[in-house]
């Protein structure tokens, strides 16, 4: 795709699931990728499979250094790293505020490091790995949904302030995808998730598919535009059907 090639990319959190699949497509497209993961023997070993650069660290702290590594210039980012935070709305303020700030603030500070130069020049890509939680729910995770739904807010607003200015935007949001992250997700990820989780190769296409068209919303289950659209014309209905959801799950011992 020549919209990547020579492209400099970085991708957090992509140390395994839907971060190394995306790392994997833009390098096999021709980009120059930076690969970022809290875990150093996760991010070099990623690195070095598709020949990037490995910057290990918090995702927040290391536009700087990924911005050096490629030369002074960053075109793409992707705002990947993310917790799959569950618990209700008893769950412990640490968990709140962690989820907040990875799922939320991390995607702040990010473009705020980016944007002045992107706005300078005219052009710049964000990749907002969200969660089709972040348009809909997810039962047994308020923190991940919640704080979802703010990574899908903020993706939204970048797009609409800056498209005029060059700054292309990109919201992903599937569903079930087969990571870690559906791992932990346990006995509501098993009930909701695991029956149409795709593979993370599949988002990656979901991807370069929007990039190719230039659209904002990434949707690897078209299903998701249905349930998004019934959420907005018909909240009770949806609600209840969410509800009867979330009962089946207490009624499975969750």
């Amino acid at each position: 795709m020549s919209t990547v090639q020579g492209a400099g990319v970085v991708v957090t959190g992509a140390g395994g699931g839907i971060g190394a699949a995306l790392a994997r497509r833009f390098a096999a497209e021709g980009a120059r990728v930076v690969v970022n993961d809290l875990d150093p023997g996760r991010t070099k070993a990623v690195a070095e499979e598709i020949g990037a650069t490995a910057v290990a660290g918090d995702a927040s702290a290391i536009v700087e250094e990924a911005r050096e590594a490629l030369g002074g210039t960053v075109d793409v980012w992707c705002a990947n790293a993310g917790l799959a935070s569950p618990g209700d709305a008893f769950a412990d303020e640490a968990v709140w505020a962690a989820a907040w700030d990875v799922n939320v603030m991390a995607h702040v500070r990010a473009a705020r490091a980016l944007l002045p130069d992107w706005l300078e020049r005219g052009s710049g890509r964000f990749v907002s790995t969200v969660s089709a939680a972040g348009l809909l729910t997810m039962v047994g995770a308020a923190p991940y949904s919640v704080s979802k739904h703010g990574a899908y807010a903020f993706a939204e607003w970048l797009s609409l302030t800056y498209r005029h200015r060059g700054v292309k935007v990109h919201a992903i949001c599937p569903q079930g995808v087969r990571t870690d992250m559906l791992t932990a997700a346990g006995s509501a990820g098993e009930l909701v998730l695991a029956p149409t989780a795709i593979e993370p190769e599949d988002v990656a296409d979901s991807l370069f598919d929007a990039i190719a068209s230039d659209r904002f919303l990434v949707l690897s289950h078209p299903e998701v535009a249905d349930y998004y659209r019934a959420r907005a014309t018909d909240p009770e209905r949806w609600l209840g059907n969410m509800n009867h959801i979330q009962r089946k799950w207490e009624g499975a011992g969750a």
